[in-house]
């Protein structure tokens, strides 16, 4: 994977890719993974950190990641995302500083805009006393100069919804209640304190144990290896290690398309504004943050995920479903209680990868026509593929679209902004696409290559795809077997160009 936490990613890997060599070989046990904190941290210098104790114990807490649980023994947390305490304590507590172009002038407009005391003379400048600071900002405001500045620490920049606060020593502290797993702040902190839950363990074990494990992999997956690896490929390499088959989720983008059409058609027709259901974070921050909007608004349609594991589960309801793509989110939503029959796990490529590279299996090229979905739900991994797909479905269906208005908004912000516009009344369009990642799912937090690399690969693998409509490629599914609602609730199709 290349971003701009190359260091920590790549002792991540070797972490993960160690643990999974340990499950794989039936030999995990808390000795044998002390012989990894070990191997990282020989001692007696430390490698990373301050000292060897230190840089032993977040390893222990990123072992502890590696296999699904909370890095912390003492106040395990249940969210996905999870931080490291001994690995969060060298950013600045304090927001606000006097930088060196503080003049020391006569007026001192900043120390008379202080409402708490924290501004005082120093020796060449002001000085602000981060115990008495409250972070209201008038001082920097004040100062004719612009000599004090905001210095925000990234991960709570990188939050969209304010989930992230600080203990009095400064510990990074997640609120549960706001958080909606984008996992945004994971690769903005620049020590690595900030993980997320990892479920290989369960998956090899799941392998291990002669289950059926399918994998279902992202519509974002065509362009992260290259344009050499497609589908066919990362299907060949999941058979070596052990996968029973693989199935494109883009086909659940089909599926998810053509029941939520159905619900944008009745709602165009109550003059109601609806918001789609493909981004879990987006549904997640509708349900946190914007309530009456998840409950009047939002389509109840499951996300192609769960479309797809719910299909696999009909077929085989032994069978062990994992999701590989560039989201976090994605694993909140298989333990979302909201949502009933979620996949058993979700993983990244940078996960997925570790997995294989515990069996010394490579990602192979392969000349292979393999295609399950339409190109309408490959699609669905790019900001306005979601809406695209949808309105595809309207079209085949009979419905005119032409003076549909629609908005995209790709990344936290712009999916605020817009839920905030919708809640005062204010959004006049027809529907919402909500995205959280700028750019879609090829901009992920966890996508294995550079989102430009990635978008030129996938242009030229998407070209070799086949143009299936939406609708006469579901004729070959149970659609109306199994649920895609939300509830669990079974539908009969209520499309008239599909058969069971």
């Amino acid at each position: 994977m290349i971003t701009n936490d190359k260091g920590i990613v790549e002792l991540k890997h070797f972490i993960l890719r160690e643990v999974c060599r340990l499950a794989w070989k039936g030999q995990l046990s808390p000795d044998e993974t002390e012989k990894i904190v070990y191997e990282v941290s020989p001692g007696p210098k430390a490698q990373y950190r301050c000292c060897v104790y230190k840089e032993r114990e977040i390893l222990r807490g990123r072992i502890r990641l590696a296999q699904g649980m909370s890095p912390e023994v003492s106040s395990p947390t249940k969210n996905v995302v999870a931080v490291i305490p001994a690995a969060c304590d060298d950013c600045p507590i304090q927001d606000y500083f006097v930088t060196d172009i503080c003049r020391f002038c006569l007026g001192k407009a900043c120390l008379n805009s202080c409402r708490f005391g924290a501004i005082s003379p120093g020796d060449t400048k002001m000085r602000i006393d981060s115990n008495k600071c409250k972070s209201c900002g008038l001082c920097a405001k004040a100062c004719p100069y612009g000599a004090i500045i905001h210095q925000e620490r990234p991960c709570k920049k990188a939050c969209p919804v304010g989930a992230i606060s600080y203990d009095e020593a400064g510990i990074c502290k997640i609120d549960e209640n706001k958080c909606i797993h984008c996992g945004h702040c994971i690769h903005n902190c620049p020590f690595g304190a900030i993980g997320s839950k990892i479920y290989a363990v369960n998956v090899i074990q799941a392998i291990r144990d002669g289950k059926r494990v399918i994998a279902m992999c992202a519509p974002a997956t065509e362009g992260q290896f290259g344009k050499s690896i497609n589908m066919a490929a990362i299907r060949s390499a999941l058979k070596k290690a052990g996968f029973a088959d693989m199935v494109e989720v883009g086909l659940g983008g089909d599926m998810t398309a053509a029941y939520e059409a159905i619900e944008w058609i009745e709602a165009r027709k109550e003059g109601r504004i609806m918001t789609t259901s493909c981004c879990p974070a987006f549904i997640s921050m509708l349900r946190h943050h914007f309530p009456k909007i998840y409950e009047q608004n939002k389509s109840s349609t499951v996300s192609p995920m769960v479309a797809v594991s719910r299909y696999l589960k009909y077929l085989d309801p032994e069978c062990v479903t994992v999701f590989i793509g560039p989201c976090i989110a994605k694993k909140g939503e298989t333990l979302n209680e909201l949502i009933k029959d979620t996949p058993d796990y979700a993983m990244t490529y940078g996960e997925f990868v570790a997995m294989l590279d515990a069996k010394d299996i490579a990602i192979e090229p392969i000349e292979e026509d393999y295609q399950e979905s339409s190109l309408f739900g490959k699609r669905f991994a790019g900001s306005g593929g979601v809406a695209g797909a949808v309105m595809e479905v309207m079209k085949e269906l009979g419905e005119d679209t032409s003076d549909i208005r629609l908005m995209t908004c790709a990344g936290g912000d712009e999916c605020k902004k817009a839920m905030g516009l919708l809640k005062a009344g204010k959004l006049n369009v027809d529907f919402v696409e909500g995205m959280i990642c700028p750019g879609g799912c090829v901009g992920g937090p966890s996508k294995h290559q550079a989102e430009n690399l990635v978008l030129q690969a996938r242009a030229d693998l998407l070209s070799k795809a086949d143009d299936r409509c939406i609708l006469e490629n579901l004729k070959n599914y149970p659609m109306g077997q199994f649920s895609m609602h939300r509830d669990g609730s079974i539908q009969e199709s209520p499309l008239p160009h599909v058969s069971d």
